[in-house]
Parts: C-alpha cells; sequence; structure tokens
C-alpha cells in the first residue's frame, strides 16, 4: 500500500471544537495529536493548517459590520492558539512540533520560513503553519495549499468533522445527496461544490496538488488516509 512522504493536514477550527461546537475540546485535539503521532511513526512528514472557526470568523465578523480586514486579521490571531493547543498536546506525548507563524509573534512562534519548514519536516518535526496567508481576504483553505505548492506535498488531506467526503448537495438537508469518490477540480468549481473556496481549488489545481477530504471523527482515519486507503473523496487536477 503506498504511503505519502509529505503531507499536509488541514483541520478546521470546528474539528478541534468537538461535540461542543465552540472552543477547544482537550479530548479531541488529544486524540488528533495521537493520529499525528501514529503517522509520523510510519516516516512521513507532517504539516498541518490549522483554521479558527471554532474561536472567530472574519465573514461573520465582517457581515455584522466590522472591517472586513480586521475581521480576518482576528481570524488569524485566532489560529494561532489553535496551533499552540495542538503543539502543546503534540509535546505531551513527545512528538517534537514547531508552530510556525506568517504574523511575526517570536515570543509565541518562529516565523513562517519555507526553507526552515522544510528543514523541520526532514528532521520528522510536526509543522503547525497558523496565521493563515499572513493577508486578508485569503482562506485557510488557500493556506493549506500555498503552502503545500511552497513544501511540495503529496497530497492536501481535508480533516472534517461532519462528513465524510464530498457529496452533491447537503447531505443532511438532501437525503438523495451522492457521495463522489473521485472529482476534478474543474468539477469542483463548475458545480460549487464548497469543498473549499474557489481560489484555494484553482492554486490546488494549477499547481496538481491531490486533494483528499475524509472524516476525522473516526478515530485512525488520519493513519489510513496516509497510507492511501479507499477513504472519503480524491479531488485531482483532471480526472
Amino acid at each position: 500500500m503506498h504511503t505519502y512522504e509529505r503531507v499536509i493536514l488541514k483541520l478546521s477550527g470546528e474539528a478541534l471544537a468537538g461535540e461542543q461546537g465552540y472552543g477547544i475540546e482537550p479530548a479531541m485535539i488529544q486524540s488528533i495529536a495521537e493520529q499525528i503521532k501514529d503517522v509520523v511513526k510510519l516516516g512521513t512528514e507532517v504539516a498541518v493548517v490549522v483554521g479558527a472557526g471554532n474561536i472567530w470568523r472574519g465573514m461573520a465578523g465582517s457581515s455584522k459590520g466590522m472591517d472586513r480586514a480586521t475581521a480576518d486579521y482576528m481570524g488569524m490571531l485566532a489560529t494561532v492558539m489553535n496551533a499552540l493547543a495542538l503543539q502543546d498536546s503534540l509535546e505531551d506525548i513527545e512528538v517534537e512540533s514547531r508552530v510556525q507563524t506568517s504574523i511575526e509573534m517570536r515570543q509565541v512562534a518562529e516565523p513562517y520560513i519555507r526553507r526552515k519548514a522544510i528543514r523541520h519536516l526532514e528532521k520528522k518535526r510536526v509543522v503547525i503553519f497558523a496565521g493563515g496567508t499572513g493577508n486578508p481576504y485569503f482562506t485557510t483553505d488557500t493556506t493549506a495549499a500555498l503552502r503545500a505548492a511552497e513544501i511540495e506535498a503529496d497530497v492536501i488531506l481535508m480533516a472534517k468533522n461532519k462528513v465524510d467526503g464530498v457529496y452533491s448537495a447537503d447531505p443532511f438537508k438532501d437525503e438523495n445527496a451522492v457521495k463522489y469518490k473521485e472529482l476534478s477540480y474543474l468539477d469542483v468549481l463548475k458545480d460549487g461544490l464548497g469543498v473549499m473556496d474557489s481560489t484555494a481549488s484553482s492554486l490546488c489545481m494549477d499547481n496538481d496538488i491531490p486533494l483528499l477530504v475524509f472524516s476525522i471523527t473516526e478515530e485512525g482515519n488520519i493513519k489510513r488516509a496516509v497510507q492511501g486507503e479507499d477513504i472519503g473523496t480524491v479531488v485531482r487536477g483532471n480526472s
């Protein structure tokens, strides 16, 4: 079975919130850390991009009249909180990790430096990318696509806590929704499937980075995804 050598794990903020839906659920973050440890044991290099929907959503803030750039910067700062919580859980189970942030805050994290990130990965350290891209108007999905291109990751593993793949419609609202096994980025963009935003999808398509959308709620799924098991939905450049 093929095992990916270098992966980007995209964790939404909601994935860290667990059942409560907001904040950081310690049991959930510990489970994710344990699963990452299993993947590191395989010899796979792991980088993580964390969202912040469990703490703050820039779009929600701007929809209520807040300046969009300010709302987005607040979201970027919230990703740092999630990254530090994940790092703490990883270090607790003796997995070496580094947090790199696009917005400089030297007291808590390293600044994002591409070559340094790659060096950490080569030394089998888990690198957690926080602070989004460092720019407003870009989502953490776009951050995952950008970092994947920069570090030449083999795949983006998009961990979801509500769905186990990509569906033709919202499976919670439409009982006829069909789960796709494989899609192309063109399909995603054309049909507006909402896997990731259009900027991120285009970036992945242009750089030929495959995406695997799967459920994180089932224990051991990150390892299954890394080993290329048939879970979730694969999105490729051309299918």
